[in-house]
């Protein structure tokens, strides 16, 4: 059972299931941030984006020829 309670804790003494928890309740890490400015813009961020640069291109040229 000794092996089961020293899984749980840090050698400092840290409760791991409960940063574990308090981590999972704190909001968005830092990944998702990331990737929630690439979608709604964000300075610098083009590189997390999910656009098809292609298709952009496409549109915005067929547009012009459009005109």
């Amino acid at each position: 059972m000794s092996d089961y309670h020293e899984g749980q804790f840090t050698s400092s003494g840290t409760n791991i299931n409960e940063v574990k928890r308090k981590n999972a309740a704190a909001g968005l890490s830092y990944n998702e941030v990331k990737e929630l400015l690439a979608k709604n813009g964000g300075q610098g961020t083009a590189i997390y984006s999910d656009t098809n640069i292609q298709e952009v291109k496409m549109e915005n040229q067929s547009t012009k020829s459009n005109s």
